[in-house]
């Protein structure tokens, strides 16, 4: 029977040379993206920023994005500097992508899942042969980076995110690599999965709170979360190394999700945990969270 640890557990995202929280404060965060910088809303800085001047020509940001006066994400981008509107390359280890400002306020990806890319490949070693399953997958690095242990199979409901993250494989030289590429609902491709009898070593979810698939299908988090954990618990077995869970945006806590996989998981041995993910700032120590998560994990 699967083992749930109580004790939180924080997984910290450290900078990397083409990304970086350089600072954080007053509800707001500047990070680098390479050679751009930006600003942009963070609820969670509660604190005030350790840099007096953000406009310092050393620190200016080349972008600040807005957010509207709803909750629903909407805003938009002020610029400062030129910025390529199509995007610019980085790099996380061998995985190449392409960073641009959406509507959305991200920039194409999500470096606070970088320590979560790195335990994945913990818990598969050395095997070149595990069969894992990314849904919501977005533009893909997460599955780039899973793809050096076995054939992934990446699920989004966006079409143009799927053509991103296959953008993303071929600016990695990873066009070969054994990846399915799928736009579909997450929740019907994993019912359906169950239905098929599939298996698979590991599985990552990051749901939105609220979402819309290709055809229409509406995405409640705290509604459906709990019967997606069901089917995903059924397509992996005793010999399956882990599932991996990010929750951003909600009033809830990390410990109640844990409780969910801790039911689902029941009948499997090994270990439920949970706790914050945070990304730590640029030489400074201090530590901005940005989500919550729960996982499973054989050993």
């Amino acid at each position: 029977m699967a083992e749930l640890i109580h004790q939180p557990v924080l997984l910290t995202g450290e900078g990397w040379a083409d990304y970086g929280l350089v600072d954080s404060g007053a509800g707001r965060k500047l990070e680098r993206y390479g050679d751009y910088r930006f600003i942009r809303p963070e609820p969670q800085a509660l604190w005030q920023p350790r840099m007096a001047d953000w406009d310092a020509p050393h620190i200016a940001s080349h972008g600040e994005f807005v957010p509207g006066a709803d909750e629903d994400g909407g805003g938009r981008w002020n610029y400062t500097k030129q910025v390529p509107r199509d995007g610019w390359p980085l790099g996380w280890g061998d995985v190449k992508f392409t960073a641009q400002c959406t509507p959305f306020r991200h920039l194409g990806f999500f470096p606070d899942m970088a320590p979560v890319w790195g335990w994945m490949g913990q818990q598969l070693g050395e095997r070149r042969d595990a069969s894992t399953l990314n849904l919501f997958g977005y533009t893909g690095v997460g599955t780039l980076a899973l793809s050096q242990y076995g054939p992934v199979t990446h699920v989004d409901a966006s079409k143009k995110s799927v053509a991103q993250a296959r953008a993303n494989a071929a600016l990695s030289g990873m066009e070969s690599r054994p990846v399915r590429w799928i736009v579909d609902d997450a929740a019907k491709f994993t019912a359906r999965e169950v239905r098929r009898g599939k298996r698979y070593d590991g599985i990552i979810m990051d749901p939105p709170k609220f979402g819309r698939g290709p055809d229409g299908e509406v995405w409640r988090l705290e509604e459906h979360l709990p019967g997606l954990i069901h089917d995903a618990r059924q397509l992996l077995d005793e010999n399956s190394r882990f599932l991996f869970l990010t929750v951003y945006a909600v009033r809830m806590s990390s410990l109640a999700i844990a409780g969910l996989l801790d039911e689902a998981f029941a009948g499997l041995p090994g270990y439920v945990e949970h706790g914050d993910l945070a990304v730590r700032e640029d030489g400074a120590g201090r530590m901005l969270p940005t989500a919550i998560f729960a996982r499973w994990r054989r050993d």
